[in-house]
């Protein structure tokens, strides 16, 4: 009886549509130019009655650099996850460049977005071809040069066997930050106009958060970037902060239009820095 149960979920997994059988996008995206747009989107997940979100009309455009804020569970993590199509929205449709991403494949979506998120995915090969990955073609010089933007190089350089140097299940032989430069070196080298940054700092302790800031930077030049943060201090400079609440988008604004306005970003700001006091 209990392997009868456990073969019942296996082959319920087994006759799962792959992404593959599903999709029905024809049309090759080309590079972003012009806009990101949310229309009328509205996703649940399937064991949940309440929308993880509900009614998003956002628009993003190309070159600037939008925040996601909000307590957890308001929807910032399913709102970046609805633009590389690892979920469909229940209602409303998601425009590239004024055309709904379902025209596209999912091959040429995905090749134009670079995800960096807190949890980092690195393989059980060596620290070049976890560099690579995603950019078969890469040279040498390439991956020496996305290691630099994002310092990496010098680290890299210490390990003992440099660049064939292998990482170890999860990238177990390097620390938290390390293995954060390395996911930024590897989106660097992907060069994608759209760049996903998912609490990309917020499990590093302050020395390397300082450091993988910088690589940040060197990342987010001249890309459209959609940034979620818990730590506000990492945000100020973002031409637009969206404000997420059960799902739905409460405030918009920049770091000083949100603080004046006095609502619920002002008091987020006021809970991460009441102990600061010239915050």
């Amino acid at each position: 009886q209990q392997a009868l149960a456990a073969a019942e979920r296996v082959f319920g997994v087994l006759d799962l549509k792959t992404e593959q059988e599903a999709e029905k996008g024809r049309l090759e995206l080309p590079r972003i130019a012009q806009s990101v747009t949310f229309d009328d989107v509205t996703f649940h997940y399937e064991s949940q009655s309440v929308p993880a979100l509900k009614d998003i009309n956002l628009t993003i455009r190309a070159g600037e650099m939008v925040a996601l804020v909000g307590s957890s569970g308001s929807g910032k993590t399913t709102l970046v996850n609805l633009m590389p199509r690892f979920y469909e929205p229940t209602a409303g449709r998601i425009l590239i460049d004024g055309i709904d991403i379902q025209s596209y494949t999912l091959r040429s979506i995905r090749s134009q977005i670079g995800m960096v998120s807190q949890d980092v995915v690195l393989f059980d090969d060596s620290v070049r071809n976890n560099i690579a990955f995603g950019r078969e073609d890469a040279t040498d010089e390439e991956i020496v040069q996305a290691a630099r933007l994002a310092y990496a190089h010098d680290f890299v350089e210490r390990l003992p066997e440099g660049y064939r140097t292998v990482v170890g299940e999860k990238g177990v032989k390097l620390s938290g930050g390390e293995r954060q430069r390395l996911a930024i070196a590897r989106a660097i080298l992907r060069d994608p106009p759209l760049l996903i940054l998912d609490e990309a700092t917020s499990a590093l302790d302050t020395e390397s958060e300082r450091v993988v800031q910088l690589a940040l930077t060197n990342l987010m030049k001249n890309r459209t970037t959609v940034v979620i943060a818990h730590r506000l201090s990492t945000i100020q400079q973002a031409d637009r902060i969206m404000v997420l609440a059960r799902g739905s988008i409460v405030e918009v604004g920049t770091h000083d239009e949100l603080l004046r306005r006095g609502g619920q970003y002002q008091r987020l700001h006021a809970m991460q820095f009441q102990d600061i006091p010239d915050a």
